[in-house]
């Protein structure tokens, strides 16, 4: 106690020893003091070396009283030559005996001090390092086309801790999440971790704009230590894909040359596609224009699936499979070149075309109902751009005595170049 006028008072340090390790004994010690008027406030720690640990650093405090709890946990600090990776935001006292001080300054510049020793014993000495925080790339494309989506990220924790973070920081300092693909070591476990960052597409949601980013992570142990280690990561054409088969104010969405077609006859269609979303969609073959036998597929073209990538399409009621014609969605000229693959860009537009040879009935119904499709590989057909202006085709076949055979034609196969 000071008296009546003096700043400060009141200034109590229950323990005279602590253990801080987490074992629920003597861990901590309350400390206590009063402020008859405003102050800035800190509480700091002195060694026998006289290096200093500010358990609090210049805190603006109101007039009142005052009780916190210190668990040895300082602002964080590095020993001479020790490879800890990162930066360490809060750490233990090591063991040894320290001068506690509790200091108080008005607005006046008035100080007042209390002072006193403490003695920390048998603290947890190791720190919740994150070790090796490494990334499979460090530049991603967060659009589901397929072509580096994802980051996989991954660091080693020598110690289990009592939380664990990983996210990206926004300019404005707002947090993005990203969730732990827990494998064989359990979260917060000793042992290898690893994240799996989509930029939140999977989901639906937009990533974060086109740019660099920090992405940190963070552990704390039962006692309080933190560690933080950063890595960077940009974002390139990131974006939810949203594309649709374009119905125009007249007219049908699908045009057909005709409704009904001779066996061994070509049919034609006529359709747009758009890309009405913030992110360009990937695309593959064959180009518009292209003319199927009608017991081919786009496999018997060499253009298999590519999950990931954009393609408009015909299918039909006995279907063996799953939409069996596919197209580009446009030519070179209508897409975007982008590190070797094409792109049908935001708010563009492509028309796309194509033809079917008849070489015998589509299935058991004749007339056949066809329809177009707008795929996305390996990831979904929304509801809308399935089964679009379905419309009959009738195939004008001749009796038995009198059918012959279409003649053969080249299949025009994927050239390796392409």
């Amino acid at each position: 106690l000071n008296g009546d006028r003096s700043l400060l008072r009141n200034v109590v340090v229950r323990e005279s020893t602590i253990t801080p390790n987490a074992d629920g004994v003597e861990d901590i010690t309350p400390i206590r003091y009063e402020l008859s008027r405003n102050a800035s406030v800190s509480i700091y720690f002195d060694d026998a070396d006289g290096n200093r640990y500010f358990f609090r650093d210049d805190k603006a405090r109101g007039a009142g009283e005052y009780n916190v709890l210190f668990s040895g946990v300082v602002d964080g600090y590095r020993l001479e030559d020790e490879p800890v990776e990162g930066e360490i935001l809060s750490r233990l006292l090591r063991d040894g005996d320290y001068t506690w001080t509790v200091e108080a300054t008005d607005f006046d510049g008035v100080s007042e001090i209390a002072q006193g020793t403490i003695t920390i014993a048998g603290a947890d000495s190791q720190l919740p390092e994150v070790r090796n925080f490494t990334f499979d790339r460090h530049t991603f494309t967060p659009n589901r086309d397929g072509i580096d989506d994802r980051v996989l990220m991954q660091f080693y924790l020598p110690k289990e801790v009592a939380a664990l973070r990983v996210f990206l920081q926004m300019p404005d300092g707002t947090e993005v999440p990203i969730a732990e693909q827990e494998r064989d070591i359990p979260a917060n476990m000793p042992g290898r971790h690893y994240y799996d960052y989509e930029g939140g597409v999977d989901s639906g949601e937009t990533p974060p704009p086109d740019g660099t980013y920090t992405i940190v992570a963070e552990a704390q142990d039962a006692e309080g230590q933190r560690v933080r280690v950063t890595n960077e990561l940009e974002i390139r054409h990131g974006g939810v894909p949203r594309a649709e088969i374009f119905s125009p104010p007249t007219g049908n969405t699908v045009e057909w040359s005709a409704t009904a077609v001779a066996l061994c006859d070509t049919v034609y269609f006529t359709m747009t596609v758009q890309n009405y979303g913030n992110a360009p969609i990937r695309t593959t073959g064959p180009e518009p224009g292209v003319v199927y036998d009608s017991d081919w597929n786009y496999n018997t073209l060499g253009w298999f699936t590519e999950s990931g990538a954009w393609r408009a399409a015909i299918g039909f009621e006995n279907e063996l499979t799953n939409y069996p014609f596919r197209w580009a969605l446009g030519n070179t000229e209508d897409l975007e070149l982008i590190d070797g693959h094409y792109y049908l860009m935001p708010g563009k537009r492509a028309v796309i075309t194509g033809g079917i040879r008849v070489v015998d009935v589509f299935g058991n119904r004749n007339p056949q109902p066809l329809w177009a499709g707008l795929i996305h590989e390996d990831v979904q057909i929304t509801e809308f751009n399935n089964r679009v202006d379905p419309q009959q085709l009738l195939v004008d076949i001749p009796d038995d005595t009198n059918r012959q055979d279409c003649e053969p034609r080249e299949i025009p196969v994927r050239s390796l170049s392409q």
